[in-house]
């Protein structure tokens, strides 16, 4: 089979790309590296068993020639390509936009073209400022007012959702919608603002570590393992299509515990700084308190839920961080 993966040499597309490797088929990847790195494919390019199965090419997802040759000779897209991170987000608003909205629909008219099946990847932060647990995917969703640019991306990412089910319903594209809640793993990079790598960069310099607000608010965390066995058994399905699932771990955390967590396991001498979020992020910010997924639907349609604990998850990052 033959695979595209947009944001391929990013940190969850990087996953993604290795397990269709190494379940023997071919990967196409596009990816402009603004978030992604050539560094997160490198073992793949250097190991002889994937040279003839791995195609990389660094362009954007709005080169519309380049996706179109793409899209057709694959027989499967994953379309993780996307403005991520907190940080990002207020630094890049227009870009953000662009790419998120943009791209999205440039991916799904080429995949209506050419008949393909595509799984769309959004986030939990479509749900945006509820305080309820378990988030199901039926939940309304709450906004803050625009004036906070941070609701850009969650925006964003619920009109590429809308997008894909328009096509779906209008066209027959097969569609698939997954919200991903709070992938760690190794290869995630804390440059913008992805928070379990930060602390854990932090405390293994015996820096303070730095937690925005007072740290009361909460979030799942979910293995990129778990992610990625999910992403591919949502595609394998002939039930998922037109639908929108949950893909998060399980626990709930305070980010606070969080890094009192952090620093107990890598035996750091790191203090905790409180930044209020204004400090940190400027007026355009606005913060979730909660984030706490239900996986009950992916287990029905698929069987599999994740399963991964944030210790075993932070063990993971802390190995991968100590080099």
């Amino acid at each position: 089979m033959r695979v595209l993966i947009t944001g391929g040499a990013g940190f969850i597309g990087s996953h993604l790309t290795e397990a269709y490797l190494e379940r023997g088929d071919e990967v196409y990847i596009v990816d402009d590296l603004s978030t992604g790195s050539e560094d997160n494919l490198r073992h793949l390019k250097e190991n002889p068993a994937y040279q003839n199965r791995l195609f990389v090419h660094i362009d954007t997802i709005l080169n519309e020639p380049t996706l179109l040759e793409l899209t057709g000779i694959c027989d499967i897209v994953f379309h993780l390509a996307a403005a991520v991170g907190v940080q990002y987000v207020l630094d890049h608003p227009l870009e953000l936009i662009r790419t998120n909205i943009q791209g999205t629909e440039m991916v799904l008219k080429l995949c209506d073209k050419f008949k393909k099946k595509v799984l769309v990847a959004s986030t939990s932060e479509v749900y945006g400022k509820h305080l309820h647990a378990p988030l199901v995917e039926t939940d309304n969703i709450i906004y803050g007012p625009s004036s906070k640019f941070r609701w850009s991306y969650a925006a964003s990412k619920l009109m590429d959702e809308f997008t894909a089910l328009a096509y779906y319903r209008t066209t027959g594209l097969q569609v698939i919608i997954a919200r991903l809640f709070n992938t760690v793993g190794p290869r995630q990079t804390g440059a913008y603002g992805m928070v379990i790598p930060r602390l854990v960069g932090q405390a293994l310099k015996n820096e303070p570590l730095t937690v925005y607000g007072d740290g009361t608010q909460t979030r799942t965390f979910t293995d990129v393992a778990d992610v990625v066995r999910s992403l591919m058994g949502l595609m394998d399905s002939e039930k998922t299509v037109g639908e929108v699932f949950n893909i998060g771990g399980i626990g709930e955390i305070s980010i606070l515990d969080l890094a009192l967590k952090i620093i107990k396991m890598t035996g750091s001498s790191s203090q905790i700084d409180l930044i209020p979020y204004d400090k940190a992020f400027g007026k355009d910010f606005e913060d979730m308190q909660r984030r706490v997924p239900s996986t009950e639907k992916l287990l029905s349609y698929i069987g599999f839920e994740p399963s991964s604990g944030l210790d075993d998850i932070l063990a993971k990052v802390i190995a991968s961080l100590k080099g």
